[in-house]
Order: C-alpha cells, then structure tokens, then sequence
C-alpha cells in the first residue's frame, strides 16, 4: 500500500434479513451515460463495495456495466435500486427491468424511491415483500418516508422496511429521528450529505484543517460513527478517492456532539 491508497472503512451494519449493507456507499444520482460507466468503475476499483441506483436516475444499465467489467464476484457488491410510485401496479415489472439493465438476477435492496398518495404506499409495500420473497430483492426499504408512514405500511402487512433513505448531514442532524429509526431497527441511510452548504460550513470547516482532511471526508466521517449509511457522489477520480479514505481517522466526542449540535440551528 503507497501513501496515497486510499484506506477505505469496513463498517458494515445488519438489515432485516440479516443481509450486511457497507456504511459507505457510492451514489449515482445525477450521473448519466458514459460517466456513469466511469464513475462507477473507479468508485469499485478504488474499493467501493456498495452502489446505488435507481429507476429514475435512468443509469441502471451504465451501472450494471461498470459491475459486470469490473470481474468483482456479483456477491461481494452490495446494490440498491428504487421504484417510483408512479409505477404502482407495475412493481414487480419494474425491478424485472432494473434487474436486466443491472444484469443481476437480484438486488440487494430495493425501494420505494418517495411516498405515493393515499393507499398506494401499502399497495406497493405489499408487492415488494412478494419480491423478497421470490428472492428478487434480499432486502427491502423506503426512501423519503416519515415515520408515521414506516408504521402504516408497517402495521397493514407486518413487515417493517430495512432502510429509510432520506436526505441527512450535520446540518439536518435530528437525534430524535434516528431514535425513532434505531427503535424499529430500521437502518438509516443519507443522502446528498456534501450538499447544502455544509462543505463550506465553518465548524466542519475547523475540523477539517485541525485533523488534516477535508470537509467531505469529516462529513462523511460523522455517518460513519453514527452508524448511518451514506452514499457520496461524484464523477471526478480524485474526489471518489478522497470520499473513500476514511478509515485512517476518528472524529472526537466533542467533534461529533459539535457536528451533532448544527442540526438544531
């Protein structure tokens, strides 16, 4: 290993299924054609082993091409895609296309990418346990769910989702919303955590110079230890690198309770 090899976190926690999801992950959104396919590739040659895509990011062929070029055996690749309530009815057809486009006979965790309206969301929570249970998908989730919605497609089938992803970073820290996620064991998931103005924040800002990293990296840092998955995104190699060279530093208790408190203003 050279001194610029980026030293990339082990953590993983357990889902529902007791399927093991990698804390880091890399996130695709935004990212199309031709970069998608490079992006993508550097992200699992940097040593990525989690990604995530969805329907509507129209990009699941490009990422499934970069997996299947990579010669990474399938299984040890952890792969998230999600469905869009406007395909209510048409679950199980949809993640039949992700599944061709990802050239995957399954996916590790498949969700609902936003809430439908009214009895929609237990409809489509109903079709996705038919999916785990016909192996299509080992795990199955939300995104962008309320808790008052978790309990209602949870109570009307008896299955609780393994993951809510929702848009999180210190600056949208909420300690009551991951004890309510803690307290129905349903992972929490970030996303656009480098997003918002909190790369420019000044208390990341002060970490960041007094550890020696970047904003990004102490960010990315802080989902870490607080065990909540988190997907950075980019398309240049130097910064896919860089958001993966997390696991040669720790953030302090005071770092952390500083980083903590940003939520509340």
């Amino acid at each position: 290993m050279t001194d610029d090899t980026p030293r990339l976190p082990d953590d993983t926690v357990s889902l529902t299924e007791g399927t093991r999801i990698p804390l880091l992950g890399f996130g695709t959104w935004q990212i199309k054609g031709p970069d998608a396919v490079r992006a993508t590739s550097t992200a699992l040659e940097t040593g990525y082993r989690h990604l995530d895509t969805a329907t509507v990011y129209g990009n699941e062929r490009e990422v499934g091409r970069a997996l299947a070029e990579s010669g990474i055996p399938r299984d040890d690749v952890f792969v998230t895609t999600k469905c869009p309530p406007n395909r209510a009815g048409q679950e199980l057809s949809t993640l039949r296309e992700s599944l061709e486009l990802l050239q995957t006979d399954h996916v590790d965790l498949w969700l609902i990418h936003w809430p439908a309206d009214g009895s929609a969301n237990t409809e489509m929570w109903h079709a996705f346990v038919e999916a785990r249970e016909a192996g299509l998908a080992r795990e199955i989730g939300v995104s962008n769910f309320d808790i008052p919605l978790i309990d209602e497609i949870t109570n009307a089938t008896g299955a609780a989702p393994a993951v809510n992803q929702i848009e999180w970073s210190p600056l949208l820290f909420d300690a009551e919303t991951l004890a309510e996620h803690r307290a129905r064991n349903i992972a929490l998931e970030g996303y656009s955590a480098l997003r918002g103005g909190t790369l420019e924040h000044p208390a990341i800002l002060e970490i960041a110079e007094r550890t020696g990293r970047s904003p990004a990296q102490v960010i990315i840092r802080w989902h870490l230890q607080h065990d909540v998955i988190v997907i950075p995104k980019s398309v240049h190699a130097d910064r896919i690198r860089s958001n993966a060279d997390v696991a040669g530093f720790s953030l302090t208790d005071d770092d952390m309770a500083t980083l903590d408190a940003l939520g509340g203003r």
